[in-house]
């Protein structure tokens, strides 16, 4: 048996902070911010350590993307909530921050034939139009993700809530694959 090696690209997350924010106020006391709401409806907050990127929206409401760890983004979105406090904002407690997507990575080790895992998997749960996106779309059931499997034999997983979930994504690919002898 192959092993492969996952590796989380991606957290989204969300929370609502706040019953509202002043965005302009946030704007001009925050560095590292971009706004402009002719553009885009919220501002676009980097921080470097954890690495993250909060967008962040009147309603008060704020997403958090780019981290590579759950704890990254509880411990970059506390680090924002201290240095909103620290502008006079109210910030809602307890912080309830959702993780709506992971996106991860893993390789099974050696080409693949899309087309006989094509044929293997089913249509219904599977998605393979090459003269239009080079991967193969696989809808898994349970645990709820969505694997794109690539002829090199990496695959991405999407649709995640959990480290977890994307690793059991890639164990029901590895098992079916070598079910159908074509791992």
């Amino acid at each position: 048996m192959t092993e492969s090696t996952l590796r989380i690209e991606n957290v989204v997350a969300s929370t609502q902070l706040a019953d509202e924010f002043d965005l302009e106020k946030i704007n001009q006391k925050l560095e590292n911010t971009e706004y402009d709401k002719g553009k885009f409806p919220g501002l676009v907050y980097r921080v470097k350590q954890p690495k993250a990127a909060f967008l962040i929206f009147k309603s008060g409401k704020v997403n958090c993307t780019g981290a590579k760890r759950i704890d990254d983004v509880k411990k970059a979105t506390e680090n924002l909530t201290v240095k909103l406090r620290q502008m006079g904002v109210a910030i809602k407690e307890p912080l309830n921050i959702v993780v709506q997507n992971i996106v991860a990575s893993a390789d099974l080790g050696r080409e693949l034939n899309l087309n006989a895992i094509a044929i293997g998997l089913g249509l219904e749960n599977v998605e393979y139009e090459p003269e239009v996106f080079p991967g193969l779309v696989y809808r898994i059931a349970d645990p709820k993700v969505v694997v794109l499997i690539f002829s090199s034999g990496k695959l991405v997983i999407t649709g995640s809530k959990t480290p977890e979930d994307c690793e059991r994504g890639v164990e029901v690919v590895r098992h079916q694959l070598e079910n159908l002898g074509l791992l």
